[in-house]
């Protein structure tokens, strides 16, 4: 059966084979997300049901990904419909709105998050425009329904943009990862992850080498983690070692996710993404990245115009609860990076792989 006549995300990953690991369900009017803070040492399952949780969520890193956040998002809408009453309509579209914003600001970086809100918002206008009589239920389940279709885009686009990807790489050889592009950070998945279950499905043999990814070990947390539990070799490393392995011949492509791909192709990425793609250029080797459309954000135009999270400075002071540095260092602690599009062989959709110029090719595939 083709993925589009499949209506439930999880019926279409079970039916497809996408990983044993899905990162959140949607149960009984409630959201549970699997705390991937804890991940690999414990699996619990946490459980919301008012919009501020969820944003929280997603500012504390339970889920993270910049298409698991969007969905999260949409999902975390759906719980501030719920928590409404019965009111004058200008003041019910107030309320619903200020959680709309609390959860845009969640995360600045992550484009596919205010995409999903935005995409909530024309949800709600809608109902609100052609409906007097079906009241706050019928609101909710338009929203719902809004919600889950956002959910399910993602995973068709996930299984279609491995099809499209994994035509780029080798028969064999290594394939290198930074972050964690996976089920954890999608529908249930995988960008570039997604990629790599593809190429192994068409009888690729692929070996799989993460960076750990320092300061939340991403790699060594979640891709290991997941890679594991779905039977698919993967070696770990530190980020530093790249350089090495690339010069080496241990790595023969290299694959990324993308948290927001400027208009000129400029790719906002997990900080580190940048160092890799340099080394890649290097060393002669292909770097890639995966990432749905709604990663493509058409009104910025260039890298610098990307907003720069910075987290915390005890992430890199501090390992377990344990401090390992001296109290007078200061910290900088950027999240994300800017991969120039220079540097990018080709950038792989649900709708195509665009190679450079960018600019042109991203305004085509969003048109």
């Amino acid at each position: 059966m083709d993925a589009n006549q499949y209506q439930d995300p999880v019926e279409l990953l079970s039916a497809k084979g996408g990983s044993s690991v899905v990162p959140l369900r949607w149960q009984g009017g409630n959201l549970y997300l699997l705390d991937q803070r804890l991940l690999p040492y414990e699996e619990v399952w946490l459980q919301y049901s008012r919009p501020e949780q969820v944003a929280c969520a997603i500012t504390d890193l339970v889920v993270r990904g910049a298409p698991a956040i969007g969905i999260t998002a949409a999902l975390g809408m759906v719980l501030a419909a719920m928590c409404l009453k019965e009111e004058k309509e200008d003041l019910l579209r107030d309320k619903w709105l200020g959680h709309a914003e609390r959860m845009i600001s969640a995360r600045p970086t992550a484009v596919n998050l205010a995409w999903a809100v935005k995409r909530m918002k024309r949800a709600f206008d809608v109902f609100m425009e052609e409906s007097s009589t079906s009241g706050l239920s019928g609101l909710v389940k338009r929203l719902e329904r809004e919600a889950m279709s956002i959910w399910l885009e993602d995973v068709r686009a996930n299984l279609t943009m491995g099809e499209h990807g994994q035509a780029l790489f080798p028969e064999e050889g290594g394939v290198l990862t930074h972050c964690n592009a996976g089920a954890l950070a999608t529908g249930g998945y995988g960008t570039a992850l997604g990629v790599i279950r593809a190429a192994i499905a068409n009888g690729k043999k692929i070996h799989v080498v993460a960076d750990e990814t320092r300061p939340w070990l991403q790699g060594a947390r979640l891709t290991a983690y997941e890679l594991a539990k779905d039977h698919i070799p993967v070696t770990l490393t530190v980020d530093s070692a790249s350089g090495l392995l690339m010069r080496k011949g241990m790595i023969r492509a290299v694959i990324v996710g993308a948290d927001r791909i400027a208009a000129n192709g400029d790719v906002a990425n997990k900080i580190g993404t940048y160092n890799v793609a340099e080394l890649a250029r290097a060393n002669g080797i292909p770097f890639f990245v995966a990432a749905p459309t709604s990663t493509l954000d058409l009104d910025t135009p260039g890298g610098d115009e990307i907003p720069i999270e910075e987290r915390p400075p005890e992430e890199i002071t501090t390992i377990a609860g344990k401090i390992f540095t001296v109290p007078e260092a200061r910290v900088y602690n950027p999240v994300f990076d800017i991969t120039p599009n220079n540097l990018i062989s080709a950038i792989i959709t649900e709708k195509g792989v665009l190679t450079p110029p960018y600019g042109p090719a991203i305004s085509a595939c969003m048109s």
